[in-house]
């Protein structure tokens, strides 16, 4: 009873002989490092755009930073205007959200309902929020750090 060893699949092989040439695992195994030598290596490369990025993002901040800085310190009079302004606009935004709020309670149901009423709702209350917080943001940059003298 003699097997041949061409109707053995090639999975069962089993390779026994001192030839010390590499396996295909051991030629997949070079693939596999080579490939994760490459991932290291594009790793390090974005990795360093990236900081290079952060640095870039932290000067032009610092710069912005001081140039308003700057601002503040040749216009005092003008930041305080611009901090007790805030306050002000701040209190009237807090009024006009309660008046918006207080009109989606009272018409829930019709702001549901019906397309035409949600769009005149967002046509009245969206370009005055959006505008208001614009302006609101625009004067608390200018006013903070800023005691506010009475």
């Amino acid at each position: 009873m003699s097997h041949e060893s061409g109707n053995v699949s090639p999975i069962f092989r089993i390779d026994v002989s001192a030839d010390p040439s590499p396996t295909a695992e051991e030629g997949g195994t070079n693939v596999t490092t080579a490939l994760l030598r490459q991932l290291v290596i594009g790793q390090q490369q974005t990795n360093q755009v990236l900081q290079e990025l952060l640095q870039q993002t932290v000067t032009l901040q610092k710069q912005r930073h001081n140039e308003l800085q700057q601002w503040k310190d040749s216009h005092p009079d003008l930041t305080r205007a611009c901090r007790r302004a805030a306050e002000t606009l701040s209190r009237v935004q807090t009024q006009f959200l309660e008046n918006m709020t207080d009109e989606i309670q009272e018409n829930e149901e019709a702001l549901l309902d019906g397309e035409f009423m949600l769009n005149e709702f967002v046509d009245r209350f969206g370009p005055r929020l959006a505008h208001l917080n614009g302006v609101l943001q625009v004067l608390a940059q200018l006013g903070s750090g800023t005691p506010v003298e009475q």
